[in-house]
């Protein structure tokens, strides 16, 4: 119950004041790669400690002992004596039906998500086939349309799409550009990071700190693909290219060099933020750690505390003192 009761606190503590913390924070712009790290550490450690405390609710903690058969045998007792009276029964079961109907449509919703991504990408990829011709020189697909867009698939081996409308109005340094900033997204599995993002907030979209997850995640994502796009071309060439791809939207199952934050990454470019120290960088890698490993801690608790007592059980050892013959 105690370890149910910490669970619960810990979820709410993430969701309620965790997530508008780090919405508020200036330093996720320093460091993209680490503020998706934090994101979906707080969104996923929260629904995981959700689906804990019914655990916890449903089947007794017990603290560690060294034979099976006693393990077993407390067990035994311990759920006997919780299905005995009518309130514990009762506890025992709406925690079972929590921990179950949270996991299997996290679960569902994962699946549909990982699912409809994959077939609009199939479907993309088989459109570019007939629409598309392959640039040898480029290493991409260029597609004849006015409008200046460029944006990639799920996957490293997936092409890089670029229309004729973009190939017109960027020069060979902001093509270059582009072309790293989408080999970013392959390179980092954005696409996954940001599905996974949206499983929670398809899932869950009463919950306000998933839905917040989802949107950061990507916007992110996009300004870590901005960052590997800088440091192989020029930061104003990047910047450039942005604002002359505008608002152009990739598409689903698609991560794009433009798209409504483009204003304000050019911004962020021009601005050149400085990237956050190695301290600070080990200790945020740490907290998102400590974030993902503290729901598992939570219910481990009576079993830690149980083997640092010395409350384990051990085998006596009887000594035989024979005295010596005279």
């Amino acid at each position: 119950m105690i370890a149910a009761a910490g669970l619960v606190a810990y979820a709410s503590l993430l969701l309620g004041c965790g997530s508008p913390a780090l919405a508020r924070a200036a330093w996720p712009a320093r460091a993209p790669r680490l503020a998706i790290a934090a994101w979906l550490a707080l969104a996923w450690s929260a629904v995981t400690s959700i689906v804990l405390a019914g655990i916890a609710l449903a089947i007794p903690v017990l603290p560690v002992r060294a034979g099976m058969a006693g393990l077993l045998t407390d067990c035994w007792t311990e759920l006997r004596a919780q299905y005995a009276y009518p309130g514990g029964a009762a506890l025992a079961g709406a925690g079972a039906v929590l921990a179950v109907t949270v996991a299997a449509r996290l679960a569902w919703y994962a699946g549909a998500t990982l699912v409809g991504g994959a077939r609009v990408s199939r479907r993309h990829r088989q459109g570019l086939r007939l629409a598309g011709r392959t640039d040898a020189r480029l290493g991409a697909i260029v597609i004849d349309h006015a409008e200046p867009a460029a944006y990639c698939l799920a996957g490293r081996r997936q092409p890089v799409v670029l229309t004729s409308g973009a190939l017109s109005v960027l020069d060979d340094a902001q093509v270059s550009a582009v072309l790293a900033h989408e080999r970013a997204h392959q390179a980092g599995r954005h696409h996954l990071l940001v599905a996974a993002a949206t499983a929670l907030a398809v899932a869950f979209p009463g919950v306000p700190a998933f839905c917040r997850a989802r949107d950061e995640v990507a916007r992110l994502a996009e300004l870590a693909a901005d960052d590997v796009a800088a440091a192989r071309s020029p930061r104003l060439v990047v910047a450039n290219a942005l604002l002359t791809l505008g608002a152009a939207p990739a598409g689903a199952a698609a991560l794009g060099a433009g798209g409504s934050t483009a204003t304000a990454r050019v911004r962020r470019l021009i601005a050149a933020p400085n990237p956050l120290g190695r301290v600070a960088a080990v200790g945020g890698a740490f907290a998102v750690a400590a974030m993902i490993t503290f729901p598992v801690m939570i219910l481990a608790e009576p079993a830690v505390a149980a083997v640092v007592a010395g409350n384990c059980s051990h085998p006596a050892v009887t000594v035989h003192v024979t005295a010596p013959h005279e």
